[in-house]
């Protein structure tokens, strides 16, 4: 692991750093807030993954979540969206590709060889923070936005004993049934549905739901709301009398004015859980 760059921010300390990835057969930078409660011992953690097009860096510069992170005594982990750099297949739309992971483990060409996001964010890139970073590995969150809404609440669902508490802004909540969804599980898992059913969020939470209080906040502007699906996650949320809230903010709509405005609240829910 190799330091880019070093920040004093709120008390603490941002910094942004790059490794090789086996997982992703590729160099993978990502990004830690690192509070000022940590220079007295571990601090719970929580995982910010991004959406569509980003990178580390969109939510560690728009979101606002570090002078929130820092009266929480929160780390923050801000990692890629996908694996980058010359050999890595791309393709021509932003929505599939470099920038396009979701957060899945390709088995198709030309992706398989280097898109294994699930694996980097759930394995690789967690034993790599808690080896070098004084992180309470107990004490996880996972949160998201869009594309990475969708990651926070398929992988939060499939690791309930590891993220205790979970939560998403203006989520990917059906992609099976979204063209933000079946392009890319089809072009990464292949045509059997049946294999993208742990990559629907809304799937999974009609199967199996999550131990904890869900909290989802969806901008009623957002122009993407049909991509997003958010009415399929809340049916199933009611189905299975699911812990949780669904908060539909009028006029707001999908960018990080929107994330910002309700960070700090994003911020006091994984708190509350993870010092509980």
């Amino acid at each position: 692991m190799q330091t880019i760059s070093k920040n004093k921010c709120f008390g603490g300390v941002q910094g942004v750093y790059t490794h090789r990835s086996n997982a992703c057969a590729c160099d993978m930078t990502f990004a830690v807030y690192q509070p000022p409660q940590a220079s007295e011992g571990p601090v719970p953690v929580l995982w910010f993954l991004s959406g569509l097009t980003c990178t580390h860096e969109n939510a560690m510069i728009k979101a606002g979540a570090q002078a929130w992170a820092s009266d929480h005594g929160i780390a923050l982990v801000f990692p890629d969206t996908s694996p980058r750099g010359e050999g890595v297949p791309d393709d021509d739309a932003y929505d599939l590709g470099q920038g396009a992971g979701f957060y899945v483990n390709a088995t198709q060409d030309p992706w398989a060889k280097h898109f294994q996001m699930w694996d980097y964010i759930t394995d690789e890139l967690p034993t790599l923070l808690f080896r070098n970073f004084d992180l309470d590995e107990d004490a996880q969150g996972i949160t998201g936005h869009s594309m990475g809404g969708h990651g926070a609440l398929t992988i939060g669902m499939s690791f309930p004993d590891r993220y205790r508490s979970l939560s998403a802004f203006a989520p990917i909540c059906n992609p099976s049934a979204s063209d933000w969804g079946r392009k890319q599980l089809t072009a990464y898992l292949g045509a059997d549905e049946m294999e993208w059913a742990k990559h629907d969020a809304s799937k999974l939470m009609a199967d199996k739901g999550y131990p904890g209080h869900v909290l989802i906040d969806q901008g009623a502007a957002d122009a993407n709301w049909d991509l997003l699906r958010p009415d399929a996650m809340q049916a199933a949320m009611a189905g299975r009398k699911q812990a949780g809230t669904v908060r539909v903010h009028d006029g707001y709509d999908h960018g990080y004015f929107f994330v910002s405005s309700f960070m700090e609240e994003h911020i006091i829910h994984h708190a509350d859980i993870l010092y509980a």
